[in-house]
């Protein structure tokens, strides 16, 4: 009989054990679990953002009755104690590097050639009010960020971190590398002016909207050729520069859109995007909603309300653990051209984890043996008849 592996093997392929060994020797992860290694480790914590399960008792028991999957896995038996303690020692930056190894392989797979490069900044709270003592509080969430820069053209998450909820939103967006010819999209929490500027002399663009306190001079006003978007009206189209009287200084030319949305509210956006239109550059702002549909998505489907451990490196190894299961899925579904929503995909897949079938039939039932045609006997022939 032909081998076929389950789902959940499947799933894992993209994951280079190799490559994956490499990230641990880096930084000494199975220094001091040597019979739990990083591999049994971040594939436990897989399988549970995938079956759904939130506490280490159910996970133990759900794991070691598939113990006849655990060979082709490359894993064996699982210890609550062991769980428990590799979750509090293990080095969170294992699961970092490897989300970033998994990411870039995504970016090949899902990318679409000719499409323009699309980056949505934004962060999520992850309240952690009763579960950790020594979470940091903001003022209006007590515990952890989680930071995101995501893709919506391809539909993945490219860069992630980690944060205390007191570290602010731009703190985080001025380490990450800048892509040349790429847009950024982000709200006024990014507001920083030398990174605008850094923004602009990568040969990048960006489009946020300003605080309610900061002043811009008008140098001359736009023609609008076409005011009308999808779900939104231009008022004004303007070249515009920073007035202040303070040190704050933005050297680099500014256009200032207002729009006026359906429910009559009005939005200023600025941006150094001076080739596009404004109908366009409206829309790109828009777009950014995607970033909240993908946090909402996250929270809903993955497990990051309840959490295994009580630490923080716990808590930062589960919110990892659950990007890359969420990249593993999107790999998946378009490495199979599946068709499915993104829901339905997630629910057949907690559903069918160890079923043995490809992944391109996981919403068709199984295929009925075809019965035996009977053999043709010559009506001439004689024939035995045996008792």
């Amino acid at each position: 009989m032909r081998y076929c592996d389950s789902i959940f093997g499947h799933l894992l392929k993209p994951l280079s054990r190799r490559c994956f060994q490499s990230i641990v020797d880096r930084h000494k992860g199975d220094a001091y679990d040597k019979s739990f290694d990083s591999w049994n480790h971040l594939v436990a914590l897989i399988f549970a953002q995938l079956s759904g399960i939130d506490g280490l008792r159910g996970l133990v028991v759900a794991w070691n009755a598939h113990a006849h999957h655990h060979y082709h896995l490359g894993v064996g038996q699982l210890h609550r104690t062991t769980l428990s303690d590799a979750n509090q020692r293990r080095p969170a930056e294992i699961f970092a590097e490897t989300f970033a190894m998994l990411s870039r392989q995504a970016d090949r797979h899902l990318r679409r050639e000719g499409a323009a490069i699309l980056r949505l900044l934004d962060a999520t709270p992850i309240p952690l009010d009763v579960l950790c003592d020594c979470s940091s509080f903001n003022g209006r969430t007590r515990g952890l960020k989680l930071h995101v820069v995501y893709d919506p053209v391809a539909d993945h998450p490219r860069d992630v971190a980690i944060t205390p909820s007191t570290v602010n939103d731009v703190t985080v967006g001025r380490e990450l590398p800048i892509e040349a010819r790429a847009t950024y999209v982000f709200d006024k929490g990014y507001c920083d002016y030398a990174w605008w500027t850094r923004i602009h002399q990568a040969k990048a663009r960006f489009v946020t909207r300003p605080k309610t306190n900061a002043r811009y001079r008008l140098v001359r006003r736009r023609e609008l050729k076409t005011r009308t978007g999808d779900g939104f009206t231009i008022i004004d189209d303007a070249d515009v520069s920073l007035a202040t009287q303070g040190k704050s200084k933005l050297a680099i030319p500014l256009r200032r859109i207002r729009l006026q949305r359906q429910d009559r509210t009005i939005l200023t956006l600025i941006t150094n995007d001076r080739r596009r239109s404004a109908v366009t550059i409206a829309a790109l702002y828009k777009a950014r909603w995607q970033i909240e549909l993908l946090f909402r998505w996250i929270k809903q489907h993955l497990k990051l309300r309840k959490f295994l451990g009580r630490s923080q490196n716990a808590i930062r190894l589960q919110i990892l653990a659950a990007m890359i299961a969420f990249l593993l899925l999107r790999i998946a579904a378009r490495l199979n051209r599946l068709g499915l929503p993104a829901i339905h995909f997630m629910h057949l897949v907690s559903a069918c984890l160890f079923v043995r079938k490809p992944i391109q039939r996981l919403d068709k039932p199984p295929e009925a043996k075809p019965s035996k045609p009977k053999p043709q006997h010559n009506p001439g022939q004689l024939e035995f008849c045996y008792a």
